[in-house]
């Protein structure tokens, strides 16, 4: 059955055997967070993206934790889990579980599963809870999917529709020269910003990879440059959010510690004039923020940053180049290559879940309607 978004799942309620629920256990405070630590990282996907991380649920965890309730989903012992699902509980007169930190950092995510039968465990886990889920961003490629949709088959409902993609780029030996990728036009970009650049003084580039006691004063450095742009008169850099500048704070001391963190900068007699917050591991680079000082807009900073760090993960032999964020007017001068994304609505048939299942509907219907009367106006 197709709805105007998406596809649909439906039928008659089965209950599920009792074993599968013996096995999931649900997480919820720092300390039972903290004691499932080394059993994430061994489940820890080694091409999977940061934000499945350990270190990423316990940064959101430090800074989020007030607000929304976090509840880790695994199956099988703490300290060896077969598979979880990190998850955070809303508040509100009809709760929903959803994929931790996509709300409020709108990164992609996904579960983490050693093998098949370990994520159909997790899937048989999750209708048992018999609480709505909210999967958002999820890979479009993700074998979560289909195990959800066999789990809920005949059992509930599970609604599939497009989400917002992220941009990469595939590296090989040729991005060691970067430019060579791009129209005689942009390369003559290219060398124009290079040269106005050198013209503002003595130009250089930096790929860090601080030690915990070294992060402060370059965190604060980077924060700065971020904050000259745009994203400071839109009060959406980090030295303005204060939520996601203290996420942040903690997720860089826990990277810095994994040897995994890049504070990267274009400098002009010193001064940092563009930056970037990156993750090297999985055999990608993968790009968290990015900013640069407006007043040196006319050599384009970040573009030459962004240059300069493509060169670094080509030489390093990473795999990818993974911007990460969502695809914007801008990154399309970069790429035209993106990993598709879907947002996963889940209702096992309970009258809990379905009551959001109707208010999820009645939502939807609203948004279409204004975005008809909009094109109409």
């Amino acid at each position: 059955m197709k709805s105007l978004t998406g596809s649909l799942f439906l039928a008659s309620y089965e209950d599920a055997a009792a074993d599968t629920t013996a096995q999931l256990q649900v997480i919820e405070c720092a300390s039972d967070l903290a004691r499932l630590a080394d059993g994430w990282h061994a489940l820890e996907s080694s091409e999977g993206s940061p934000t499945q991380h350990f270190i990423w649920a316990q940064a959101y965890h430090q800074t989020y934790g007030q607000e929304a309730q976090v509840q880790v989903l695994t199956i099988g012992p703490a300290n060896a889990p077969e598979a979880l699902a990190p998850l955070v509980r809303r508040p509100g007169v009809l709760p929903r579980l959803e994929l931790l930190g996509v709300h409020e950092l709108c990164e992609p995510l996904d579960l983490l599963f050693d093998g098949q039968d370990a994520l159909d465990a997790l899937a048989e886990g999750l209708i048992n809870l018999g609480q709505p889920l909210w999967l958002e961003r999820l890979p479009a490629d993700s074998p979560v999917i289909t195990a959800l949709e066999r789990a809920y088959h005949r059992r509930g409902l599970v609604h599939r529709s497009a989400a917002e993609s992220y941009p990469r780029i595939p590296l090989d030996r040729s991005w060691r020269e970067p430019e060579s990728h791009f129209n005689a036009g942009r390369r003559s970009d290219f060398r124009r910003a290079q040269r106005k650049a050198a013209e503002q003084g003595g130009l250089s580039f930096e790929v860090l990879a601080p030690t915990p006691a070294e992060l402060a004063p370059l965190l604060a450095e980077a924060y700065r440059v971020e904050a000259a742009c745009w994203k400071g008169a839109e009060q959406s850099a980090l030295a303005c959010d204060v939520k996601r500048g203290e996420f942040f704070r903690h997720y860089t001391v826990a990277a810095a510690e994994r040897g995994i963190l890049r504070l990267c900068f274009m400098r002009l007699d010193g001064q940092a004039v563009a930056m970037q917050l990156a993750v090297e591991c999985g055999q990608r680079f993968w790009l968290l923020k990015i900013g640069y000082d407006e007043a040196y807009a006319r050599c384009s900073p970040g573009t030459l940053l962004m240059l300069h760090t493509l060169r670094y993960a080509a030489e390093r032999g990473l795999a990818a180049y993974e911007f990460l964020g969502a695809s914007q007017p801008w990154t399309h001068t970069w790429t035209d290559v993106h990993q598709q994304c879907v947002s996963l609505r889940a209702y096992p048939q309970k009258a809990g879940a379905l009551a959001t299942l109707v208010c999820d509907g009645a939502r939807h219907a609203g948004i279409q309607l204004q975005k008809k009367l909009g094109k109409q106006a």
